[in-house]
């Protein structure tokens, strides 16, 4: 190769723009111990209180009640409604919850970020293409035709009817060894019960919301952020067909107090467990052949069963990847 050709080629390469370095994640036991300003670019700063006071050492868990009662802000605004609470049955009882929660939290560099263009099944399918998701109609919701979920319905309206949203049915069938470990599992039960399914589906909701909207108007309270909010989008999981009782996303874009180029943007992920499922553990726990099958193991991710980046991953590493991806998402565009 001649000089000159040497000379354009290191020019090209010069004049080439950098790949874009991918985000990172930066662990914190709170986010409120970061301030604004000492957020670093392409890094998300992550919190879920696995070790938190209020959690279960056992499982990593919250349980509801006390999760209500000590973070009434993150209850009031983080739950599937305002007004939910365990569900109660004729007979009496009620079912008990546990609560996974984890929060986010990263610079953009922009002014302004286009929520609405995230509000979409596009978007969904982009954060895991392990699910895979369909669009469905409020007539295609279960609670709004099972009575007997009427504990999950907001007040005063039915899934998947605001003009704002979209709702979808998401399938997610398990990796690695975990559907081998369900099909043993299966045929060492009782006949007569149902069989364990080796997927999950739920059905969500998914709404741009406006910060004027009352439901939201004091969202910064949650935040701890002074910025004007300008935009709210929340993904509520309003049904599932095994072990979640309900899910939320709930990602809040506010205006750099310094810096008018620039957004925040803080992302929660909330999960409620049944703990019915959880207490399994027992069974399980006293049978050698099932002990990678404990369930509150197989959802944090402490199971030698765990695989992947997906849900068969356990909810720790998938909040990770999920909140991650996003970051990317919307930095990129």
């Amino acid at each position: 190769m001649t000089l000159l050709r040497v000379a354009i080629f290191a020019a090209a390469l010069s004049a080439a723009p950098a790949a874009a370095q991918e985000f990172r994640l930066r662990e914190v036991p709170q986010l409120a111990s970061v301030a604004v300003a000492d957020l670093e670019p392409r890094t998300v700063v992550f919190a879920d209180h696995v070790k938190d006071k209020l959690a279960d050492p056992s499982t990593g868990l919250i349980p509801f009640e006390d999760w209500a009662r000590e973070r009434p802000l993150q209850r009031r605004f983080l739950s599937l409604f305002p007004e939910f609470s365990e569900p109660r049955f004729k007979e009496g009882g009620k079912r008990d919850l546990s609560i996974y929660v984890a929060e986010a939290r990263f610079r953009i560099g922009k002014a302004t970020v286009d929520l609405a263009r995230y509000a979409s099944l596009a978007f969904v399918e982009r954060l895991d293409p392990a699910v895979k998701h369909r669009a469905i109609t409020a007539a295609q919701a279960v609670p709004n035709t099972m009575p007997e979920l009427a504990h999950s319905m907001p007040p005063g309206r039915r899934w998947c009817e605001d003009e704002n949203a979209i709702c979808i049915h998401s399938r997610y069938r398990f990796e690695g060894r975990i559907p081998t470990g369900i099909l043993l599992v299966n045929k060492l039960r009782d006949e007569s019960k149902k069989p364990i399914p080796d997927f999950i589906e739920f059905q969500s909701e998914i709404r741009l919301i406006s910060p004027q909207q009352p439901e939201v108007v004091d969202i910064r309270l949650l935040t701890g952020i002074d910025g004007t909010v300008t935009g709210v989008l929340e993904q509520s999981s309003f049904w599932a067909n095994q072990v979640i009782q309900f899910g939320r996303l709930v990602a809040v874009v506010q205006q750099h107090p310094a810096d008018a180029g620039a957004s925040i943007a803080t992302v929660y992920l909330v999960l409620a467990v049944r703990n019915d499922i959880l207490n399994k553990q027992k069974e399980y726990g006293n049978a050698p052949v099932l002990r990678n099958m404990v369930p509150a193991q197989l959802l944090m991710g402490n199971s030698s069963f765990n695989t992947g980046n997906s849900i068969s991953a356990g909810l720790p590493r998938y909040a990770r990847g999920r909140i991650k991806a996003m970051a990317e998402i919307i930095e990129k565009e």
